[in-house]
């Protein structure tokens, strides 16, 4: 336990989210991960949205050590993260009605890839209309998103609609509106999000599954290895030339 106490409590609060997506969450998990092994198999391509500090966990398994090499980051321009100047900007364009089917349209996305799609609220334009017109287009879509958001909150899409109403398959995180943890006396506002670890854990748990898929199946699972121990970078390239036609984090 932290001398601190109150960081005893964010460790606590992030642990039990933990445990309740690992349990409540196993059934989504797995098809998940069937999902994505599916599209492995069958040649097609995996790309992964988020938008503000929720593309921190789509950016997590694209092109790391351990991670499925055919995970592909589709970047929204100015919603990838709070590069932007100013960072209000990114949860602006999060609004915007039409944008997400524009980046589709100019993605190398097609029909028969998979696309997982990570909202905290699901109720901006752009996860939306993302998810719908990715599934006009014949992905399969996977959401990562809190339903407690549809419940308790209205949407800003045009439709009323959520992310989760959109998605082929749906992964609860779990996280409480206003994505805050920890109350104490004499700060006003709540704080300690923990979207950010839950949402991690359940795409790195996606992706385990994937694996675990693929080797029942016979087949290798495309993954990378660390560039920083002996061999690695050699492995690395034999996978990249073996998938290079379905990685686009390379040109």
């Amino acid at each position: 336990m932290s001398d601190s106490k109150l960081a005893g409590q964010f460790f606590d609060a992030a642990i039990g989210l933990l445990e309740r997506v690992r349990d409540e969450e196993a059934g989504s998990i797995a098809a998940a991960g069937a999902a994505i092994a599916d599209t492995v198999a069958a040649g097609g391509r995996l790309f992964a949205f988020g938008a503000g500090h929720s593309s921190l966990a789509a950016q997590d398994v694209v092109y790391r050590a351990g991670g499925l090499a055919l995970m592909n980051l589709l970047a929204v321009p100015g919603t990838v993260g709070v590069d932007v100047m100013p960072a209000t900007l990114g949860s602006a364009l999060e609004r915007v009605d039409g944008l997400a089917s524009a980046v589709l349209d100019s993605s190398p996305a097609r029909a028969g890839d998979l696309l997982v799609i990570i909202s905290l609220s699901g109720r901006n334009a752009l996860p939306v209309e993302m998810a719908q017109n990715a599934r006009a287009l014949g992905l399969t879509v996977v959401g990562v998103t809190s339903v407690a958001y549809a419940t308790g909150t209205k949407s800003r899409h045009v439709s009323g609609g959520f992310l989760r109403d959109h998605c082929d398959i749906v992964l609860d995180s779990k996280i409480a509106i206003g994505d805050a943890e920890l109350r104490t006396e004499g700060v006003e506002a709540p704080f300690a999000p923990a979207s950010t670890v839950v949402t991690s854990a359940l795409m790195q748990a996606m992706m385990a599954t994937a694996a675990e898929e693929l080797v029942a199946r016979g087949i290798e699972p495309p993954l990378l290895r660390s560039g920083n121990v002996d061999g690695g970078h050699e492995w690395n390239g034999r996978v990249m030339r073996e998938y290079g036609d379905r990685v686009f984090y390379r040109h």
